[in-house]
């Protein structure tokens, strides 16, 4: 395996300077106004440059980026793809768990076969794993005619977009990004099960039959598509407040982003998310715990959204 580079290595600096100009581009399309100077820099080139060194294959790399919500996953899997698309002609593709949502009828059928929380999109066991794993199963494959279909989900509808909407990929990409809040995270041993952990646990899950029914999820088929990954990213913030705080600020990102005024009026107040929120608490103490320990590369993240590596290759 390839070193992992310093950001003065000579590819790295190179790439910075032939992809510079689009990476402000794009931080301006997104919408971002807290990136650090040093960001890109510092930590897209480096991964960038460590990923386009990876030998060649006919199969391509699937890359995890996880972390709590807000942490900043898809936003440094956008800024990588660039890069490794216009500077180092590399093809890429990227979907989010979230775009493999189970459908609003399906969990409210769970919702009353299981427990009412189930209806709330978010948590194992409110994918549609299988979606995901012909998504995949569709690009590890694909000769250069091969037609496949990203899924998208619409979060403000809570379904997803018309199929026709759907990013279409022509052929075998190089990398698949995939990010996903719980991704590689393994299920919780009950034998040691703690009580409920927030109020929303206390008032609607007080015996955990909901909190450990999604448990027994991930144990399952999700684990069928973590094993897929040859990299686990994590980014690591410092606690589970900034967790709450981070999905506030990402979902006042996606107010600014939006142009539908129908969207809008579907953006959850501050609330709303720290209430949505709670229902990924438990699973996330883990990962912010137990998953540094296991994925391939660790990113901290502090609360002025500065990053730096912990853990690389």
């Amino acid at each position: 395996m390839n070193n992992f580079p310093r950001k003065d290595d000579p590819s790295c600096l190179s790439f910075l300077e032939t992809s510079k100009h689009s990476l402000k581009d794009l931080e301006h399309k997104l919408k971002i106004n807290h990136i650090s100077n040093n960001f890109f820099g510092e930590i897209v080139i480096p991964l960038t440059t460590y990923f386009n060194n990876l030998p060649k294959r006919e199969k391509p790399y699937l890359i995890c980026l996880t972390g709590g919500q807000g942490s900043g996953k898809t936003t440094l899997s956008e800024f990588i793809q660039l890069v490794l698309k216009e500077s180092c002609n590399k093809s890429t593709v990227g979907f989010s768990i979230d775009d493999i949502y189970k459908t609003k009828e399906e969990r409210k059928e769970l919702s009353e076969t299981v427990h009412p929380l189930c209806k709330v999109r978010g948590v194992p066991g409110t994918h549609n794993i299988k979606m995901g794993l012909d998504t995949l199963r569709s690009l590890y494959y694909a000769s250069p005619e091969t037609l496949t279909l990203i899924p998208s989900f619409c979060k403000p509808l809570d379904e997803h977009y018309p199929r026709e909407k759907w990013k279409k990929y022509f052929g075998k990409p190089n990398f698949i990004f995939f990010d996903a809040w719980c991704g590689g995270a393994k299920s919780i041993s009950e034998e040691d099960w703690k009580p409920p952990m927030n109020d929303l646990e206390r008032e609607e899950d007080p015996d955990g039959i909901w909190s450990k029914w999604s448990n027994q999820q991930l144990a399952g088929e999700y684990q069928e598509l973590f094993s897929l990954f040859d990299f686990l990213v994590l980014i690591k913030v410092p606690n589970i407040s900034f967790v709450y705080q981070s999905r506030w600020i990402q979902e006042q990102t996606l107010r600014r982003t939006l142009s539908s005024k129908k969207l809008k009026k579907r953006i959850m107040t501050k609330r709303e998310v720290y209430r949505f929120v709670m229902h990924y608490e438990r699973l996330t103490h883990y990962i912010l715990e137990e998953m540094p320990s296991f994925a391939d590369i660790v990113l901290e993240r502090d609360e002025q959204f500065n990053f730096l590596f912990s853990k690389v290759p």
